[in-house]
């Protein structure tokens, strides 16, 4: 019964963490354009680790990006640490100054993301795939951009709404 109550408790402080808002103070004056940053090439690399800070997983990612004026495809190829591979393909549209909606294969309905200053939020459900299949997840995802090549990604990954762990991306444009 300890167990119980001491999961339940660490649990609870888990969601009680604090998170990155859009209204946050910004700490640039730089505007972060979404549709420049990805159209080309970007690499990547990062880690997913469990809600106790244990790294699970580690990856690099190449990016290519192309952006027509109204849509931002990215193909993203994903190597992780243990040889194996994925691609995904998001099909982005921009539906406002500042907003953007989003879908890939896996992800559950429409994901959704906003532009606000260097900083840009992204929320979608996803069908991730795992060694032993799929977990459905959603992720709160922030990005901000640290210079005019870099960006740094942090995604909450969440079921049933309880934290369930973190994605930490650093994104490189390249030449």
């Amino acid at each position: 019964m300890r167990q119980v109550l001491f999961l339940v408790f660490v649990l609870f402080l888990g969601a009680c963490v604090g998170k990155p808002a859009l209204r946050d103070e910004k700490l640039s004056d730089s505007e972060f354009n979404l549709e420049e940053f990805f159209e080309g090439r970007v690499l990547a690399q990062g880690q997913f680790q469990d809600v106790f800070g244990t790294v699970r997983r580690r990856f690099d990612v190449e990016i290519n990006g192309t952006w027509d004026g109204q849509t931002l495809r990215l193909v993203e190829d994903f190597t992780y640490a243990d040889a194996t591979t994925e691609q995904r393909i998001w099909t982005l549209t921009k539906t406002g100054p500042e907003t953007w909606e989003g879908t890939a294969p896996g992800v559950i309905g429409v994901a959704t993301g906003e532009e606000q200053g260097d900083t840009f939020n992204w929320r979608y459900t996803i069908d991730l795939p795992v060694p032993d299949g799929t977990l459905r997840v959603s992720f709160d995802d922030w990005m901000w951009q640290l210079g005019e090549n870099r960006v740094l990604n942090r995604a909450y990954m969440t079921k049933f709404g309880v934290d369930i762990g973190e994605v930490i991306i650093n994104f490189e444009k390249q030449p």
